[in-house]
């Protein structure tokens, strides 16, 4: 069997609809993973309960599963690092000096400044959504927190900069991976179908664009109001942001706040990257392709791996931590992020899950039997928004639509880079809404923002993206037939 029909959608569903009710994450996703495997089970309480334990157990069978979930848990560390040796502390004070203002006017300003430079060093860094992720989430958090811009806005923004800069820019790991995929549909250049279809991959553009209007703007909507309300109590009444998510490092007392030692261990971070990319890529035919093809769970385990020790032997030489003081301190660190390495394990197991019922594919084959020439690009796009949606994984949405998609335009003679870019778009799209996608999830850990709460306030944004999106392959699919 294929896929269990519309059974199939039931974990998904279940999971994410009680996690956005409830606000239990955790029970959630669980009671989500016991539904499936109860399907498997064919209703066998006792067997389901048994499969689940060992769901979660198989989800540390794939590398690259494993390694991400430990990447967590040294960012955690490096974070805890960079905090104590008074790195954080000096890169807030250059960047609140340089961008200090006194009167009202200025300090809006100042904030869109803040917003907009957050923005755009998480596009520069196309390389690996993760990695620009971190880099924003822990350079900006301390100087949010000061400005009293709420962690929701941040996550936004930083969540919006990743995969969007990603999808757009597919000189990595993403790039290689679709054009697998693409390659494995019969067509030659995978690379060059890739890149026409990004003029068409309307969703992540329109995110960028909202993002800059809502900063610019200061207009919100939603949820997003009622964390900009707390904000604006808050600095009106001078009282300091609550932490949630990871735990706050405080300043070594007798240590002098100093910028390199954050901006050395992060820059060395983002600079690994694509070293590690090339690294573990095919080195026989070129960097270039070798930076392609390479693995991106390595390259983000590696170079947060090196980033750490590096900061603690500058550290020890510069009589600011010692060695086993930094061990210490990163244990502490690294306790932090357990809460977010154990939701990573049920979002794996509820994605490996929904694959062996066939989630996807159940919804991609029952979406083919309504479509017509001209509405195929928009119907890829939203099957393929639900998909990831349900599944919580771009990267599986991206393998399971693009099978189905090109050989659709093909057949239906739609443009095919149209249908490549609704099916991309629609993976975006999930990472941007799903609770169990990890980059939303790494989103929430990298601002120290509530999970929940994260999603909640980026769900709106991400709507209105679809919207028109929607709109524009729908206009498009009656231009080309």
């Amino acid at each position: 069997m294929d896929n269990y029909g519309l059974i199939s959608l039931l974990p998904p569903i279940v999971a994410i609809g009680l996690a956005l009710w409830t606000r239990e994450i955790f029970l959630s996703l669980l009671f989500g993973i016991w539904i499936g495997f109860l399907i498997l089970a064919e209703g066998n309480l006792f067997t389901a309960s048994l499969e689940t334990i060992d769901g979660l157990v198989k989800v540390f069978e794939d590398p690259g599963n494993t390694r991400i979930i430990i990447f967590t848990l040294i960012v955690g560390a490096l974070i805890a690092l960079i905090q104590r040796s008074g790195g954080v502390s000096g890169f807030i004070n250059i960047l609140l000096s340089a961008l200090k203002n006194s009167d009202f006017k200025s300090k809006r300003l100042t904030r869109i400044r803040v917003e907009l430079m957050a923005f755009f060093t998480g596009l520069i860094i196309f390389v690996e959504s993760n990695i620009s992720i971190l880099t924003v989430g822990t350079l900006y958090r301390p100087v949010f927190d000061k400005l009293k811009i709420p962690r929701e806005k941040l996550a936004y923004i930083t969540d919006s900069a990743s995969a969007p800069s990603c999808i757009l820019v597919p000189f990595n790991a993403w790039g290689a991976f679709i054009a697998g995929l693409i390659m494995a549909q019969g067509l030659e250049n995978g690379f060059a179908e890739l890149l026409k279809a990004t003029l068409y991959n309307f969703y992540p553009m329109i995110v960028i664009i909202t993002v800059v209007f809502v900063i610019i703007s200061g207009k919100d909507i939603g949820e997003m109001k009622t964390a900009e309300l707390r904000g604006s109590l808050l600095r009106k009444n001078a009282v300091p942001m609550m932490s949630s998510g990871t735990s706050e490092i405080q300043m070594k007392e007798s240590l002098k706040p100093c910028a390199r030692y954050m901006v050395v261990p992060i820059v060395s971070m983002v600079i690994l990257m694509p070293f590690f990319l090339i690294m573990t890529g095919d080195g026989d035919k070129g960097w270039f392709f070798a930076l392609q093809s390479g693995s991106g769970s390595k390259a983000v385990l590696y170079a947060t791996t090196t980033a750490s020790s590096l900061a603690i032997i500058m550290y020890k030489l510069a009589g600011r931590l010692g060695v086993r003081e930094s061990f210490k301190l990163s244990l502490q660190g690294m306790s932090g992020m357990v809460p977010l390495a154990i939701l990573m394990v049920l979002a794996f197991a509820i994605g490996s899950l929904c694959n062996d019922l066939g989630t996807g594919l159940y919804v991609a084959e029952t979406a083919k039997q309504f479509v017509s020439p001209a509405l195929v690009p928009a119907l890829i796009f939203l099957v393929a928004c639900f998909v990831a949606f349900s599944t919580g994984t771009s990267w599986g949405t991206f393998a399971i639509m693009i099978a189905i998609a090109i050989p659709l335009a093909q057949g239906m003679e739609t443009n095919i880079s149209l249908a490549i870019a609704a099916a991309l778009g629609g993976g975006v799209f999930g990472d941007h809404c799903s609770p169990t996608s990890d980059t939303s999830i790494i989103t929430s850990m990298a601002t120290a923002s509530d999970h929940i709460d994260h999603i909640r306030t980026q769900v709106p944004y991400a709507l209105i993206g679809g919207v028109i999106t929607t709109l524009l392959y729908i206009i498009l699919g009656y231009m080309s037939v």
